[in-house]
């Protein structure tokens, strides 16, 4: 082949410090393109196979001429060609336009070239993710599609909402389940939030280092560990607040300022990239209310002498008003079970709430549902399958002869099974307070951050506890390491934090 003379840089001496480069022709119908012989073998499966193996029949007419066919479009091949030479994607990160990606993936996958093909791994962003991901299905390129659906899961609300228009590249539904379960890898963990005081948690730095206000809890070890996050400022000290988590996002949603001012804003913790983000905020300020997570989306329901009910689509960052409540509640206790909403106990303007109330995403609509055979208030409700449990708070038998005080602080779990309606009495610890408490659902149990009942003191939640749904027994666990305020404990999986 004949070898073009390129001038390579000079040693000081103004010795030559490089030896001769032998470029060759890349023919693709009428147009031509020159690349470094030798990095385009060692860059290229393609030509690397073609050069070694000495098939005539693929050169072009002339030697120092290679003669591409296959379909393949110039602008992709300039494109590969272009990377082989500089090693680097500069026109490609200029320009954003798809059909640009398109053809640059269609012409490395044919000309296997490596190199760019790995190099496209750590250029996923947000606005290629999906034109990537639906290229890496066409071509059978597993690193770069097993990239791609990280990263969709990582950012998987931000995808959500890309404007994207073309068919092919809109979200079906078992890609968003197999997103929501990549953001839920390994084994979900015990994280508390806060205000939190001295003193400090085990694991923090020093004595002068600011107080973490973001725990997880190490079950193996039995110790909280901070978490190397913290509270966003404008969180620190609202109270009165809604949390949910949605798709393995927390969302702080409402309560009001120590100035006693409501507010709206709504922000989200992101537990795969450990950061918070502002989302929109509700059409209406709200606080002691419930927020829940439905069937993909949150409900905000109530607050002080409200009745409304605001729904958040996270594919389209908005909230908006669905269906109210029947009645204005105060001091009620709410959660969801199989894809409804339950709502029970507390007061409405005139009496007290004896009704449980369901509603139906669906329908859009509120029912009455049964009764209750006790007043409940301030509870905590979780459920799991058809069983909903209501924890602590206060309880009122109504023919009970006894004096309210004697019943209204005590830690106690009762279930109640939508499916027959039935109501359970089941484990009460009268030594733990059951109020202004905080709980979740955790593997096999409740897990609780509450005080003792002999203890008075503006710091709350300093016991934490398991209730174990299946034994109805309690299990004290090793006491919470810091005293604070504005409690909330959760349970989320941290995939990239642990």
């Amino acid at each position: 082949m004949s070898r073009a003379q390129q001038p390579g840089p000079e040693d000081d001496d103004g010795s030559p410090g490089e030896a001769e480069e032998e470029v060759v022709q890349i023919r693709l119908g009428d147009r031509s393109f020159p690349v470094c012989k030798r990095k385009l073998i060692e860059q290229s499966d393609y030509f690397r196979a073609l050069y070694r193996s000495g098939m005539r029949e693929a050169a072009g007419p002339a030697p120092e001429v290679q003669q591409l066919r296959g379909g393949l479009s110039a602008l992709g091949l300039e494109l590969v060609l272009d990377f082989i030479n500089t090693s680097c994607l500069a026109r490609l990160e200029r320009e954003e336009e798809r059909p640009l990606l398109e053809e640059l993936v269609e012409a490395a996958s044919y000309l296997q070239v490596r190199p760019l093909l790995r190099l496209l791994l750590s250029q996923v962003r947000l606005a290629n993710c999906l034109e990537l991901h639906h290229l890496a299905q066409i071509y059978g390129l597993q690193d770069l599609q097993d990239t791609c659906l990280d990263f969709m899961a990582d950012h998987y609300h931000q995808v959500l909402r890309r404007p994207e228009a073309r068919p092919h590249l809109l979200l079906p539904a078992t890609l968003r389940q197999q997103l929501r379960e990549r953001r839920m890898k390994g084994i979900a963990v015990l994280v508390a939030m806060g205000n939190f005081t001295g003193p400090f948690p085990l694991g923090q730095h020093s004595q002068e280092d600011p107080p973490c206000s973001m725990l997880r809890y190490d079950e193996l070890a039995q110790r909280w560990l901070p978490l190397p996050n913290n509270l966003p400022p404008d969180l620190v000290n609202v109270r009165g607040y809604g949390s949910a988590v949605l798709d393995n996002y927390l969302f702080i949603v409402g309560g009001y300022r120590v100035t006693s001012q409501e507010i709206s804003a709504a922000h989200c913790y992101n537990p795969c990239l450990n950061e918070w983000s502002q989302m929109a905020s509700m059409n209406q300020k709200r606080s002691n209310f419930k927020l829940l997570a439905v069937s993909g989306k949150l409900y905000a329901i109530g607050g002080q002498s409200l009745s409304n009910v605001e729904c958040y689509n996270p594919e389209h960052d908005w909230w908006n008003f669905v269906a109210s409540l029947p009645n204005p509640l105060a001091e009620f206790s709410a959660c969801e079970c199989k894809g409804k909403i339950y709502v029970m106990g507390g007061y409405t303007t005139r009496e007290r709430n004896l009704s449980v109330l369901q509603y139906c995403p669906t329908s859009d609509n509120w029912t009455n549902f049964g009764l209750c055979g006790v007043h409940i208030r301030k509870q905590q409700m979780l459920s799991v399958e058809e069983t909903i449990y209501i924890v602590g708070g206060c309880i009122h038998e109504l023919d009970s002869n006894k004096k309210s005080s004697q019943n209204e602080d005590m830690l106690m779990v009762q279930s109640y099974n939508t499916a027959t309606k039935e109501w359970l009495y089941l484990k009460e610890n009268t030594s733990k307070s059951g109020l202004n408490l905080t709980c979740t659902l955790h593997n096999d149990g409740i897990y609780i951050l509450t005080r003792d009942v002999t203890l008075s003191t503006s710091l709350e939640h300093r016991v934490f506890l398991k209730y174990n749904i299946f034994s109805d027994s309690w299990e004290s666990l090793r006491h919470f390491p810091t005293f604070g305020q504005n409690m909330l404990v959760c349970s989320i999986y941290l995939p990239n934090l642990i």
